[in-house]
């Protein structure tokens, strides 16, 4: 049954971190802030127009068939029979392009679910899944659900079939927390995948497959031992650590200040840490933010526990007084 559907609804997308070091393309998890917010309402006008857009410095295009969050809304209307429906859209970008958190993922996410808020929610969040996809491959032109499955559904996300879009949430350890660090450079993802390996060594690769199924144990167990021993990246790291100043600096300096494990946010420049408690993940973040404030590199942190709503509405207004 449907619910009733209200005449504007604004909803807030959250920042992901995908790959999780030894997890590529195939694991990630959602945090508190930054994020995106979309707003939606209905109009007399017939189909999807974007009205506003806001904190993009004028980069994305209000058309909505070239835009992430309107490819995915489009998709998503287009499935349901209602395309000519009259909504009008305001995307607000809060976090940086171009930064390793998800930036189009968010977009397309929160263009998906909004649209469907408004319309009295008939798919579920999981079944939103696929026109959120085909928002962010409209960006980047990859099919890989790291980011967009937690940004949607929250929490910690593993992708068994990229393809199939077969996937599974973890909870996270209760006292697992994240340090997120930003520094103000832009690392095209289409650069960052062009540097990596074409072939794998099958020692890297069983090394590999050892990190990530420890991690995924350590994650479900609550074994941080587990978790630490497992956060290693001997892949994507080693060749993507150039594009980032000081990055061996900034790990040392995490993992001596406690962090259970460090390394690159989906193809960077943002780093991040996954921690055992606040007050650790708090003392990571300012160590690793003094590592690029001292070579002059702007920078910004977010630490907060793994988030585990995902995508989530702000604020419903009804046309009624």
């Amino acid at each position: 049954m449907l619910k009733e559907a209200v005449q504007e609804v604004r909803v807030f997308a959250p920042a992901t971190v995908a790959n999780v070091a030894c997890g590529y393309d195939v694991l990630g998890f959602a945090i508190d802030s930054p994020g995106d917010e979309v707003v939606v309402r209905h109009s007399s006008k017939p189909g999807l127009h974007i009205t506003a857009i806001t904190g993009d410095d004028g980069k994305l295009p209000k058309a909505p068939e070239k835009n992430t969050a309107g490819v995915a809304a489009l998709d998503l209307l287009k499935h349901l029979g209602m395309t000519d429906r009259g909504i009008e859209m305001e995307i607000h970008k809060k976090m940086p392009f171009g930064s390793g958190l998800g930036s189009s993922a968010a977009s397309a996410v929160a263009g998906a679910y909004a649209i469907n808020c408004l319309i009295g929610e008939p798919l579920s969040k999981k079944q939103l899944l696929p026109f959120a996809m085909a928002g962010e491959a409209s960006a980047d032109g990859a099919w890989h659900a790291d980011n967009v499955g937690p940004c949607l559904l929250g929490g910690i996300v593993f992708i068994r079939d990229n393809e199939e879009l077969d996937l599974a949430q973890i909870a996270a350890p209760d006292n697992l927390w994240a340090a997120v660090v930003h520094p103000d450079i832009e690392i095209l993802t289409k650069v960052a995948r062009e540097i990596l390996p074409k072939e794998i060594p099958l020692q890297n690769a069983t090394q590999q497959i050892g990190n990530l199924g420890g991690l995924l144990c350590g994650l479900i167990q609550s074994d941080y031992g587990l978790i630490s021993r497992s956060i290693h990246d001997v892949i994507a790291e080693p060749r993507r650590q150039k594009l980032i100043p000081e990055f061996y600096k900034a790990k040392r300096a995490a993992l001596s200040a406690g962090a259970l494990g460090f390394s690159i946010s989906g193809a960077g420049p943002s780093v991040f840490a996954l921690c055992e408690g606040e007050e650790s993940a708090r003392k990571v973040a300012a160590v690793v933010q003094k590592v690029f404030s001292d070579i002059n590199l702007e920078n910004q942190s977010y630490v907060s526990k793994i988030n585990p709503r995902g995508v989530h509405v702000v604020e419903e207004k009804n046309s009624k007084p």
